[in-house]
Order: C-alpha cells, then structure tokens, then sequence
C-alpha cells in the first residue's frame, strides 16, 4: 500500500491551561510585549477533528483525569482543500508531560488511513506508534469538531511558547473541512484559553504576569468540554 510521505513532527513539553476573561486577555497580551512576538501566521482558525470509537471511549477515559489518556486528531490550519496540507496527531499525557507524534498528510490520505486502506510505513517508529494506535481501536470515525481562532507567541531566544484560543466552539455534526468554520460555543462570551508550552519550567518574568493578572491555572479539555455539553443537551 502507497505510504502517506510527508514530514513528522515529535513534540514534548509540559502544558499548562488557564481560561481568562476579556480583561484578563488584554492585560495579558500587553504584558508580553518586550519578552514575547506573536509568530508570522498571525491569528489563525484551528479546526481539529477527533476521532473516537462509537461508543466514545477515547474522550469518556479522559473525562475521568487518568495518569494517563490519549487521543488522536485530523488538524488544519485555516482553510483546508483535499490538496492542502492536514496533520494527523496522536496526542498522550502521562503524568503532566503531553507527548505528540505528528504526521503531515492530505484529507483523503487520512481517510483512507482511518478506513484501513491506507498504511503509514514510510517513517519509522512514529508511523508505527499511529498505525497500531489505530489498529487497536479499529473502530475510529469522526466524532467531534473543535475550531478556535489561535494567535501563537514565541520566545525569541528561548523554548518557550504560549498560544490563544479566541472564539473556541464544536460541533457533533457536519464533521468535515469543508463545512463553515461555525459551532456552539466552549465557554462564556470573551474568554478565552491560554496554553503555556514549555520544555522545563515556566520563566519567572511569566509568574509573575500571571500573579499580577489574577490568573490561575486551571483544567479544560476542548473535546472533553465539548462531549459534557453535548450529554448535558441531550439528558
């Protein structure tokens, strides 16, 4: 079978999660200036699409706050055509540290992949962490859309990153890249989701705002959000 042959990408860090109000946000990204740019992309629309059994079994262990939990998703930045680049993830957490294998793909290709018809045989252990991630479950199909719209912060001259979800919404419906980026809303109007990416310890310049802003670390899952609103609907 023809292989997906495309760049990897391997990621691990620790992330940190806090939602921040209007206000917060504002404060926030005014205080970065003189230690962090935003990156040449700007402010981008993320879509996600997480793959799940029917049953849900992916995102209802995640739920739960294990040691450990996993998840694999379809991702693309900005708008996505069957030609454009999309990258399939599978993300980990194991006891604070996300793991992220990345491979870069089309949408066919992953769905061809997701139907079984397709292998990944071109890169090495990491196609292969993919592959038997998908074997295992054997019943993976679309169950949830996430969009948000991301600015991304670097560091100059350090490993730090940080990003900024805007706007972040799902769907259970029209689970494709060619609908409009639209779906019902994650959390209360104006907030937002910080995410601190970092290789080791957060910097103390970076305490320090965060102490002054009032903002507290926090927990949220986009997809896990995502499927308690849906239940919470639906009882």
């Amino acid at each position: 079978m023809e292989s997906v042959q495309t760049p990897i990408t391997v990621m691990q860090r620790y992330e940190w999660k806090y939602i921040l109000s209007a206000e917060q946000t504002d404060f926030f990204v005014k205080r970065l200036e003189g230690h962090m740019e935003p990156d040449a992309y700007g402010l981008t629309t993320i879509s996600s699409l997480y793959y799940d059994t029917a049953d849900r079994k992916l995102i209802r262990a995640s739920i739960e706050k294990p040691a450990f939990k996993e998840k694999i998703r379809l991702r693309a930045y900005g708008p996505a055509t069957d030609r454009s680049p999309v990258f399939l993830e599978l993300k980990r957490k194991a006891y604070g540290i996300v793991y992220k294998r990345r491979v870069q793909a089309t949408i066919p290709e992953a769905e061809q992949f997701f139907a079984g018809t397709l292998d990944l045989d071109e890169n090495g252990q990491i196609d292969r962490e993919i592959t038997y991630f998908r074997d295992y479950y054997r019943t993976l199909a679309p169950a949830c859309m996430i969009l948000y719209d991301r600015t991304a912060y670097y560091e100059p001259d350090g490993d730090l990153r940080l990003t900024i979800d805007r706007n972040p919404r799902y769907r259970m419906d029209a689970l494709s890249f060619d609908h409009a980026p639209v779906g019902l809303p994650l959390l209360n109007p104006g907030e937002t989701i910080l995410e601190i990416k970092v290789q080791d310890t957060i910097p103390l310049w970076l305490v320090r705002i965060l102490s002054e802003g009032g903002i507290r670390h926090g927990s949220i899952s986009k997809y896990g959000e995502a499927y308690r609103r849906q239940m919470h609907v639906r009882s």
